[in-house]
């Protein structure tokens, strides 16, 4: 699918949140769990958004507007080991309660989880948190293309098991592009809702 994906809104400071009427499915996930790589798979654009070896890069909510499909996809900061500070870190928190605060637009929360980890504690708080404030959880397990088949394969089934009966992650690579079908028809739903 073409997509055309445009960086509309860099958000650093909660009180600068903008009120957006066009829906909007969050991106959140690991540090360095590939959310720049995934948007910049799907908009075609190797460079939209930032990729580092260090985790902790995103620090601030990123809208990026979908003109084609009519919606905003909105990469949150990162979670779990971060090189920033705990003050810069809790000011993330802030930022990302504020985002979620008072959101009618919000559709859903791509949790995006690294195909290659069993379940870890952080992924877990996130996805009770999802479910505490009602919004529709859409799993995707990346770096499908790295690693061992059976291993990707035990990692997906666990989190299959630990989500029902929600659905099933798919399994996404951004070098490959593998589930970015899947994965397109998993964010159309979403918006349709």
């Amino acid at each position: 699918m073409q997509t055309q994906m445009l960086l509309e809104h860099t958000i650093y400071d909660p009180k600068d949140m903008p009120s957006l009427d066009s829906p909007q499915i969050a991106l959140a996930g690991r540090s360095n769990v590939g959310k720049s790589s995934l948007i910049n798979c799907l908009s075609g654009k190797k460079k939209l958004a930032k990729i580092s070896s260090t985790p902790g890069k995103t620090r601030s909510i990123n809208f990026y507007f979908l003109s084609k499909q009519g919606f905003y996809l909105v990469d949150l900061p990162g979670y779990g080991y971060a090189a920033r500070s705990k003050k810069e870190q809790r000011l993330w928190q802030e930022l990302i309660s504020r985002y979620f605060a008072s959101n009618p637009a919000l559709k859903g929360v791509v949790v995006l989880l690294d195909s290659r980890l069993e379940p870890q504690a952080l992924d877990l708080q996130l996805l009770s948190f999802i479910r505490e404030q009602n919004l529709l959880l859409l799993p995707v397990l990346t770096k499908a293309d790295k690693g061992k088949m059976s291993q990707r394969t035990r990692v997906q089934n666990m989190w299959r098991d630990l989500l029902a009966p929600s659905q099933a992650p798919i399994l996404f690579s951004a070098q490959t592009g593998r589930g970015k079908d899947a994965f397109w028809s998993l964010l159309q739903e979403a918006v349709a809702r």
